[in-house]
């Protein structure tokens, strides 16, 4: 069945990266129809911490991260997505850390984009449940933003649709997408036909429905994640993105700190970052608390080789590192669970078909912090 109605756009993929792509587009004034292959979107948006931390990333990704930051905040002006200004602080635990977060709060100072360093004492009355043991300083971005990741997308989409006419199909699996006659046709999987002027796919980590050739070629990877969260503790009180030494590490911001290659060497903690392991700590409007993560990756054509099982030996060095970081009264979980993401060594992965078919995928885990300013970036690119 034809759809009658000729769209400027359409989006396939209501994850972060897709929907972000629908407001930009929107706002300037397009057609759009966002489709989503699952009732909600339950891929990597909604599995992560809700993080916005643009501090974490360098070059034109710190951009899209900073530009993300305040289209959060515009979009919360107007209605509840569930963005909190709370701030984030990384966390120094050996005198190489502490030489790494006075190296970007330098490079920072250059950028104007506000940091504090702290002293142990002062992360210690800032940071509730921290251990005395763990902690010599810290980093602190005032202005940095967390979200509730099983809320915020739906919550987006909701606005877009009641707000700003957008037209959104949920439970619709894409099978086709081409050009024909100067237009680009979408065929979901019961048959129905929608046309416009041009597509955007985002669909993260589905390689083999749409142009699994392409995809096949791409050199993208796939990244499975383990993360977990505690019971409510409405006694503990952590304030925004806590980030520890081990990220201190991981992050690419920091791969700009002149100190940066001899402390990575180092390595204090091998079996941690053989499974990309850095700790991070996230509470919730709920009052529990989201700790993570670690990272084993797959090539775009083996992605099989990634268990889908969860593996308790590593959730096991992810409690091991994070007690003893935080004194929390107790360390029952309410769930376990794993996430994927598609990353790219380029950042993103992006392929475009006669300019009317854009391939964007492969953000990796940035996507929280950086999709809303990137698709702004992309949308003008295309529209100009």
């Amino acid at each position: 069945m034809l759809t009658s109605k000729k769209y400027n756009l359409i989006i396939i993929g209501g994850g972060a990266l897709g929907t972000f792509h629908a407001y930009h587009a929107l706002r300037r004034g397009l057609s759009v129809l966002l489709i989503e292959k699952d009732n909600t979107p339950s891929q990597a948006t909604v599995r992560n911490f809700g993080q916005v931390v643009p501090s974490g990333q360098e070059g034109k990704w710190w951009e899209y991260g900073r530009n993300g930051v305040e289209i959060y905040k515009e979009i919360q002006a107007k209605t509840n997505i569930s963005v909190r200004e709370n701030g984030s602080i990384y966390l120094a635990s050996n005198e190489g850390e502490l030489q790494l977060i006075n190296e970007l709060h330098e490079i920072y100072k250059e950028k104007e984009y506000a940091s504090h360093l702290l002293d142990k004492e002062a992360c210690l009355a800032k940071v509730d449940r921290l251990s005395e043991k763990y902690c010599l300083g810290g980093l602190h971005f005032p202005q940095e933003l967390t979200v509730e990741p099983r809320q915020m997308i739906q919550k987006v989409i909701d606005f877009l649709i009641h707000d700003n006419q957008l037209d959104f199909l949920h439970t619709t699996l894409v099978k086709h997408c081409d050009i024909h006659d100067g237009n680009c046709e979408v065929i979901d999987s019961k048959g129905n036909k929608y046309i416009s002027e041009r597509v955007v796919l985002c669909s993260g980590s589905e390689f083999k429905t749409l142009f699994p050739d392409i995809f096949a070629n791409s050199g993208l990877k796939l990244c499975k994640l383990q993360m977990m969260r505690t019971v409510p503790m409405p006694d503990v009180n952590l304030e925004g993105a806590i980030l520890t030494g081990l990220t201190v590490r991981r992050y690419e911001a920091f791969h700009a700190c002149p100190s940066y290659e001899k402390v990575y060497a180092e390595n204090p903690k091998p079996e941690l970052q053989k499974y990309g392991i850095h700790i991070l700590f996230k509470q919730g409007i709920d009052k529990s608390i989201i700790i993570g993560d670690s990272h084993e990756y797959a090539d775009v054509n083996a992605t099989e080789s990634l268990d889908f099982g969860i593996n308790t030996y590593l959730n096991d060095l992810i409690l091991d590192e994070a007690k003893q970081i935080l004194d929390l009264p107790t360390w029952q979980m309410e769930s376990y669970w794993a996430g994927y993401y598609a990353s790219h060594p380029k950042g993103i992965f992006e392929h475009t078909i006669a300019n009317k078919i854009f391939i964007t995928t492969g953000i990796g885990g940035k996507g929280m912090t950086t999709s809303a300013g990137y698709a702004k970036a992309h949308i003008e690119e295309m529209y100009g």
